[in-house]
Parts: C-alpha cells; sequence; structure tokens
C-alpha cells in the first residue's frame, strides 16, 4: 500500500497544503491500482488532481462531516455528473449515516438531487467490515463532537508477503475506539490539531502528546501526525509526541509519500 499526502491542515485549508485528504493505492493480484481518497476537505479535489485523475478514484472514505473533510465532495459530485467524456458511475462512499444530506445541504441542491448517480452511500459499521479491491476496512468509533469514525485499513505489503495495516484517526480525542483502531499498525496517520500548553477544552482533538501516548499504547510502527492548524507550528507538535513515542515519526506534508 502507497499513502500519499494529498491535504492535511486541520479546520481550514493553509497556505502549503489542502485540509484533510489522504490518497491510498495499491495493487490487487491482476495488478490493477485501487485507489481510495480518505476524507475530501477543503481545496482537495484540485490537489488530488496532481497526483492521479479524480475519474480514476475507486472509492471514497469520509471519516465523519465537518466541513474541512467533506466539503469537496460537491466539487467531485460536478465533476462525475458533468464530466467532458460523459456523467461517470458511481463510486462508493463509506460514511457516517446521513452523509448525502449533508452534503446536499452544503451544496444547496434541491429535492431532485439525490447523487445517486455519482455515489453510492454506505453507512460505517463496527460491526460490518467493508471491502473493497485490495482494502479491508474496519470502522471504530471515536471522540468527537459529531459521530466520527478511525478506520483500520488491511491491503497487501510492498514491502513483505505479508499484508500491511494502515490506521487513519480522522478527527478524535483520546479514546479506547481510537487505540483498538491502531493496534500494532504499520502506519498510524493521526490528528493532532491541538497543543498541550494552550487548548485545554477536551473531546474534539488530540495534542502532540495524546497523539503519541496512543502511538505508544497501540504499539505502531510509524506514527504521522497530521490535521495541524494553519496557525500552528507543526515542530511543538512533533516535539509533544516525542516525548511519549520514541518510535518513528513525521509531520504530514502535502506530496508526500508512505510506503507499507
Amino acid at each position: 500500500m502507497r499513502l500519499t499526502i494529498v491535504g492535511c491542515t486541520g479546520s481550514m485549508s493553509g497556505p502549503c497544503a489542502a485540509s484533510s485528504c489522504y490518497l491510498l493505492q495499491a495493487e490487487d493480484h491482476a495488478g490493477r491500482t485501487w485507489s481510495l481518497a480518505l476524507d475530501l476537505g477543503s481545496g482537495a479535489l484540485g490537489a488530488l488532481w496532481r497526483h492521479m485523475a479524480p475519474a480514476r478514484l475507486d472509492g471514497i472514505i469520509l471519516s465523519h462531516m465537518h466541513a474541512d473533510h467533506v466539503v469537496d465532495m460537491i466539487g467531485m459530485h460536478v465533476y462525475r455528473r458533468w464530466h467532458p467524456d460523459g456523467p461517470l458511475p458511481p463510486i462508493p462512499v463509506l460514511a457516517p449515516n446521513g452523509a448525502v444530506d449533508r452534503i446536499r445541504g452544503v451544496g444547496g441542491d434541491g429535492p431532485a438531487e439525490d447523487y445517486a448517480g455519482e455515489f453510492t452511500f454506505i453507512d460505517h459499521n463496527p460491526e460490518h467490515p467493508y471491502e473493497i479491491g485490495p482494502f479491508h476496512v474496519t470502522s471504530h468509533p471515536v471522540r468527537h463532537p459529531v459521530p466520527a469514525y478511525a478506520v483500520r485499513i488491511t491491503g497487501p505489503s510492498e514491502l513483505s508477503q505479508d499484508n500491511a495495516v494502515l490506521t487513519y484517526s480522522g478527527d478524535t480525542d483520546a479514546c479506547p475506539g481510537l487505540v483498538d483502531a491502531a493496534r500494532d499498525a504499520d502506519l498510524f496517520l493521526c490528528e493532532a490539531a491541538f497543543r498541550e500548553d494552550m487548548d485545554t477544552v477536551r473531546g474534539i482533538h488530540l495534542t502532540g502528546r495524546r497523539a503519541g501516548q496512543t502511538a505508544a499504547e497501540a504499539n505502531v510502527e510509524y506514527l504521522v501526525l497530521t490535521h495541524i492548524q494553519p496557525w500552528t507550528d507543526p515542530q511543538v507538535i512533533l516535539a509533544e509526541s516525542l516525548d511519549v513515542f520514541q518510535g518513528p515519526t513525521a509531520i504530514a506534508q502535502a506530496g508526500a509519500c508512505f510506503t507499507m
């Protein structure tokens, strides 16, 4: 599996990156490349175009329905419906219950526009893993003001004969569900939007320290810190994390690619 950071700033797009969007790709046994977008926040569709033709996207996973993770679904809908080669077939979207109504509301669409021609919405269900191409996806409820899910994705490794595991936190504060999702992951893509010395409210986001603590408790192999707000120095977040997690750690940057 290969993870490309398409957008990684928290709460809004920033001067160096779009907001949340991550491209996960892997080949199946026949050699076909499958591509998933994890979230599609502000500016993400344009940034995705730098890495692949959006028409080749096989599916989308939405961790939760805050705008900085979903707003470019509006552009993706337009792209797929009015593509110059003709309408593109619907692709699956794994999302919280009610996602289509939330997205339609953002787009200001009338009742006749149900998005069914462009997307097939599937609810996150922790009891029923989702399969697409070579990817096996399990959803884990996490701690955020709206229904939110971390996802654990198992797929073919490029580094060994075994499968690899990617965990994406979405947005969350520390919670048991996040540890379960990240247990022994090869790569843990974890939000760290808050700072220990200035953000005291709980139940919304992780700090660098709480992200590092989660990584340590879950025994992850590699930690990538993301969703850092544009006004925050990422080196502060990194230092917080390294105080409690001594494993390999990186700050997400637009365009970076990680191989598992």
